[in-house]
């Protein structure tokens, strides 16, 4: 039988979080971006559930979006990378992916091929990751017109640097920018939300915004946490008590010996660990939960396992699920004890927890 160590994913969750985006972004529509598998909650799963609420997904590379056409799902699908390949344009055509080209070289693959797929451009207001500074629009978009592209063309994109911290003028400074570079094609769309912009008061969100963490129940906000901003948790990675002892005061508990046992302490072990995703820099005091009761972990965090101690749960027995994050402890909660995000911590569950899908 196997361990009963599981990442439960509760997909109305998922769709109130989406409609709740879709609201806040309004008028703007909002694309669902699934990538990085649904950052760690399964793509097809998660794009399924969607399907009925989403007019269009958003990935990073081709082969997430090819999972989606192989799960039968129809919606366009922008390529938020574009393309790696000049032979990928011809199956973005054929397959109705919307890349975003963000260099040169793309749009020279572009002209080199009969293929004409519906594409976005990415503007560099500031993040300097990937794009076309405002300037060298007018070049390209004269090049679109002589390669005979232009028709394709949805629209601009772009993306924010510091929208998690709404007191940082930069997310200000880039729409301006944004807005001047773009201004001279009306016609087309554009598009700059992440998930943080649309906690943003009076922030412009355009034509399409492109929620993601907060799909998933994470905070895309610097000191709020995901049910602060009304968003529901969707994982809930639970793993059960494998054995509880009562260790001694004057003890030490795990590698390095580096927690010591002030008084009589009972604990239990968990069969979860950085093998499973949990992040190893989650260390003492990081809360977790049983039966509804919070605890709280002691010592290193091991490849299988980890310590918890029951003080604040003297019911708890062996076989019983503690939830490593979920409806009783927040993700941006764990995240921050381990001195990390939530994204990092959904994406990075492995493939040995199995998904849960309810």
């Amino acid at each position: 039988m196997p361990r009963s160590t599981v990442a439960r994913i509760d997909l109305k969750a998922l769709r109130e979080n989406y409609r709740l985006a879709s609201e806040l972004a309004s008028p703007a529509l909002a694309m669902a971006v699934v990538k990085a598998d649904g950052y760690g909650h399964g793509i097809v799963p998660v794009a399924q559930a969607l399907a009925n609420d989403a007019p269009k997904y958003a990935v990073a590379c081709l082969g997430e979006a090819l999972a989606i056409r192989d799960a039968g799902l129809r919606q366009p699908v922008v390529m938020l990378q574009g393309v790696h390949a000049p032979e990928d344009i011809e199956l973005c055509a054929r397959q109705g992916f919307e890349p975003v080209l963000h260099s040169r070289h793309q749009v020279d693959w572009l002209a080199q091929t009969e293929a004409r797929p519906t594409f976005w451009v990415k503007v560099n207001t500031g993040m300097n990751r990937l794009g076309f500074l405002p300037g060298e629009l007018s070049e390209l978009m004269a090049k679109l017109d002589a390669i005979g592209a232009r028709s394709g063309l949805q629209g601009f994109v772009t993306h924010f640097a510091c929208a998690d911290d709404r007191d940082s003028p930069m997310t200000a400074e880039q729409t301006a920018r944004f807005e001047q570079a773009t201004a001279p094609w009306p016609e087309l769309m554009r598009s700059v939300g992440n998930s943080a912009a649309h906690f943003i008061p009076g922030q412009p969100l355009f034509d399409w915004s492109r929620p993601g963490i907060m799909l998933y129940g994470g905070s895309p906000l610097v000191g709020k946490t995901g049910p602060e901003l009304g968003l529901k948790p969707v994982m809930s990675l639970e793993a059960p008590l494998i054995t509880t002892r009562t260790v001694r005061a004057g003890e030490t508990v795990g590698y390095g010996a580096g927690f010591v046992v002030e008084h009589d302490t009972r604990m239990g072990m968990v069969a979860v660990g950085y093998g499973d995703g949990y992040p190893r820099h989650a260390g003492t005091d990081t809360p977790a939960a049983v039966n509804g009761r919070r605890i709280r972990l002691i010592g290193r965090v091991s490849m299988d396992m980890l310590a918890v101690d029951l003080s604040n749960a003297p019911e708890a027995r062996e076989g019983d699920q503690v939830e490593l994050w979920g409806q009783t402890v927040g993700v941006d909660e764990v995240a921050r004890c381990a001195g990390t995000i939530s994204y990092e911590l959904l994406t990075g569950i492995t493939a040995r927890v199995p998904r849960d899908y309810r």
